[in-house]
């Protein structure tokens, strides 16, 4: 644990501090689109960051702490919402984002490796949740604000919208293959925009 008492690497102190912090999570990025989740080593890692391997063990103790940081670091870097003034057009501005993401060669593969380390280690999991959980949460304000406009009926669960303009691009990612091209990710942000306004996403009684 942190001196704090919060996971480890969870200080956000300034300085050399947070110069070394960077470094060794872009070595850990680095490490993990080379060898995966299985083949990160914080020795590795600190050797890579021109770190000592003391300070990195004191402050992410393990391999789940110091990935559980590097997902807490990219959710505080993402890109904000972008707000057009209408679902259509903020849902297409979400899937771009995704689609560009998952389409970069390095970031692309960094959450391929990450993915992947979550589903058979629980605290990655844990932190690749949190990590989508924040992106969900800085982009369901859009759709609250399109059922003030009166685009989507009351009780529009906003998560599971911004869920649904990820999923395609998702699957076509990670399963189905072919292009994450921008016809994909229009056509996701269309299918969910007509979803939410066609009251898919509110309770079954909403008016």
């Amino acid at each position: 644990m942190a001196a704090d008492g919060g996971e480890p690497g969870t200080v956000r102190p300034g300085g050399r501090t947070a110069r070394v912090r960077a470094a060794v999570l872009r070595a850990a990025e680095d490490a993990l689109i080379e060898k995966g989740f299985a083949g990160l080593d914080l020795a590795d890692v600190a050797r890579r960051a021109e770190a000592g391997k003391t300070t990195v063990y004191r402050r992410w103790g393990t391999v789940a702490g110091l990935v559980a940081d590097l997902l807490q670091d990219m959710a505080e870097r993402s890109v904000p919402r972008t707000e057009t003034g209408s679902l259509r057009g903020d849902l297409a501005a979400n899937a771009r984002l995704v689609r560009e993401t998952l389409a970069d060669p390095r970031q692309g593969a960094l959450f391929k490796a990450l993915i992947a380390a979550a589903a058979g280690e629980e605290r990655t999991a844990a932190a690749l949740h949190r990590f989508y959980g924040t992106r969900i949460a800085e982009w369901a304000p859009v759709v609250e604000r399109a059922v003030e406009r009166g685009e989507a009926p009351a009780g529009t669960d906003a998560a599971e919208v911004i869920r649904a303009v990820s999923a395609p691009l998702y699957y076509r990612f990670l399963v189905g293959g072919g292009p994450l091209d921008e016809e994909l990710a229009t056509r996701a942000a269309e299918a969910a925009a007509v979803a939410a306004r066609a009251g898919v996403y509110a309770p079954a009684d909403t008016p």
